[in-house]
Formats: C-alpha cells, sequence, structure tokens
C-alpha cells in the first residue's frame, strides 16, 4: 500500500534534519581535531553543513528534471531565512548586528542574488554560472578570513560549547577520529536518502494540489529545509547567546546560492532552467529581502522590534501572494 505523499514528505523532512545534525556534529568534531581555526570551521563546514539539505534536494530535484524545484527552493528558503527567522528573532528580542554581517555578508548576499537575476535572464542556469557563483563563493571566504583573523573569545566559547571541542582536543585519538568520520557519513547518506523522500513527496503533493513544483520549493519544501535554523536561531535567541546561530542565516543564505546552486549547476547536465514566473517575481523579491537586510544592517547597532515584526508581515504577504498564484 502506497504511503500518503504527506507522509513521504514528512518522513523525508524528518531525516534531513537527522542527517545534517550527524553530518554537522561529525564534521566539526572532526575538524577541530585537526585543527581548524573556529573561523575557518564556522565558514565552511558549519555554514555548508546547515545548506546541505539544500543541496541533497537540487541534486536529486535536478536529476529527476524538477528544475522550478531547484531555483524555489533555493528563492524560498533564502527569503524565509532573512524575512521569517531574522525577523522572528528581532521580534523576540531586539538583535545586535555584528560589524562583519553590516560590512560584508549582507552586501555579499545582495550583489549574489542581483549576479543570480542577471545569469538567469536567458532562462538557464549552466556550468559556466556554476563555475563562476563556486568562484565567487571562495573569494568570500578568502575575505571573511581575512576580516576576521581572530574570533572573539565569546564566539569560541559558543562554539566550545556547541560542539565540545575542549574534550575533543584534549583526547583526540584515532578510536575517536574514526567514530566522527562514521558520524559524517552516515549523516551523509541519510541526508541522500531524506532528500530523495521529500522531493517525491513534494512532487505528489503538487500534483494532488494543482500547483507547480516552483510553488511547491517556494513554500513547504524551503520552509522544511530551514527548520532546523529556525529551531537553533529561536533556541539561541532565548538564550541570548546568537552571535553564531545569526550570523550563520545571512552565511547560510549566501552558500545557498554561491555553493549549492553552483554545485547544482555543474552537476546537472544541460544546467537548470529557471521559470518565467521566479525570475520576474520571486527572485527580484529576493533582492529586495536582500536590499531590506542591507539596510537595516547600516542603520545601527540593533534590530529593532519594530523591523523584526516589519519583516515577518512582508513574510507573511509575500506568502499570500504565493497562495493566491495557486
Amino acid at each position: 500500500m502506497a504511503l500518503h505523499p504527506a507522509i513521504v514528505f514528512i518522513a523525508g523532512l524528518v531525516l534531513l534534519a537527522i542527517g545534517a545534525e550527524l553530518m554537522l556534529r561529525g564534521s566539526s568534531r572532526l575538524a577541530v581535531m585537526l585543527g581548524v581555526r573556529p573561523i575557518v570551521l564556522g565558514l565552511t563546514v558549519v555554514t555548508v553543513g546547515n545548506s546541505l539539505p539544500e543541496l541533497a534536494i537540487g541534486l536529486t530535484a535536478g536529476a529527476e528534471g524538477r528544475d522550478g524545484l531547484v531555483v524555489g527552493n533555493i528563492a524560498g528558503t533564502n527569503i524565509f531565512n532573512i524575512l521569517f527567522i531574522l525577523g522572528l528573532t528581532a521580534l523576540i528580542r531586539p538583535l545586535p548586528i555584528q560589524p562583519l554581517s553590516g560590512r560584508l555578508g549582507a552586501p555579499a548576499m545582495l550583489a549574489a542574488t542581483v549576479a543570480l537575476i542577471a545569469m538567469s535572464l536567458d532562462g538557464r542556469l549552466g556550468r559556466i554560472d556554476g563555475l563562476l557563483l563556486l568562484a565567487a563563493a571562495l573569494a568570500y571566504s578568502a575575505a571573511v578570513v581575512r576580516m576576521s583573523r581572530r574570533a572573539s573569545p565569546a564566539v569560541k566559547r559558543e562554539f566550545y560549547e556547541e560542539f565540545g571541542a575542549e574534550a575533543l582536543l584534549a583526547a583526540p585519538g584515532a578510536a575517536r577520529l574514526a567514530s566522527n568520520a562514521l558520524l559524517l557519513l552516515a549523516g551523509i547518506a541519510v541526508i541522500a536518502l531524506g532528500a530523495q523522500l521529500l522531493v517525491s513527496g513534494a512532487v505528489d503533493i503538487a500534483r494532488t494540489l494543482g500547483v507547480s513544483d516552483a510553488i511547491i520549493g517556494l513554500t513547504i519544501v524551503a520552509m522544511g529545509t530551514s527548520a532546523p535554523e529556525l529551531a537553533t536561531t529561536i533556541v539561541a535567541t532565548i538564550k541570548n547567546d546568537r552571535d553564531i546561530a545569526v550570523g550563520n542565516l545571512v552565511g547560510s543564505s549566501l552558500y545557498n546560492i554561491l555553493v549549492i546552486l553552483g554545485a547544482t549547476c555543474i552537476a546537472i547536465p544541460g544546467g537548470i532552467a529557471v521559470g518565467t514566473e521566479i525570475l520576474r517575481l520571486d527572485l527580484p523579491f529576493a533582492a529586495a529581502v536582500a536590499l531590506a537586510c542591507l539596510a537595516v544592517f547600516r542603520s545601527g547597532r540593533v534590530m529593532s522590534r519594530t523591523e523584526g515584526a516589519c519583516f515577518v508581515g512582508a513574510y507573511l504577504a509575500y506568502l499570500g501572494t504565493l497562495i493566491a498564484r495557486t
């Protein structure tokens, strides 16, 4: 007896969350044991690890010819990350803005979104586009490392508490290395399975509701893959310990475009088709969101509750337009 598409979708979502956590903890602990600096680890393993579900979904959907789901998921996730998660964070408690986010993170996110729109004007993202996006990711990473040669004590303490780094450094050992390597591999395997189930469930739901893959990618898939970031950020906000969590929202949104979409364009033969509706409406809206984020970050050292409420309200209005489009 075939399972209901909603059950398949939820099962895939749960597996993605479990797999991402396993992969993130295994790879982070391995990096700590190998002496990787916290700032480099945050840029690579943590940020890309948070975006790995999007990569798995992009590769799976792209291989099945569901191009609308690929680009829709990236655009939808970034809009959800900034408007809803970041806005809700500030709404719960005024949000201190780190200087690096205002000087580099937000401008880079805006530039990447505008570049993505320019690359999509011909209706397709190919391997050359993917290579350019990955090259931009390397350049951005190098710039952040150069601007953050020394992580602050607060960031180091938060990272060590999160991943138990002090214990790992005290007793690395071959057994610990092997166990964390297995944890990493298990996480990747679970993510791959979760992505297959989620895409399969999402496509069946789209058929049942009579909507496009792009709309499903912009809504339930985007919200689902952002669920770990939402939970992490809310918990960090309540604990008033948000340096790494909030920084990763901007970082993950940027790497979704540069690394995740870039790698997907390279991996899928023939590239990824970009639908007219996404190009005309959703990608420009994602650029407007990045511009609003930059304006808020540059306006002061704190994102207020009022600004947070405006962000959340804007997301709900956007969600209303998506529902109207169905």
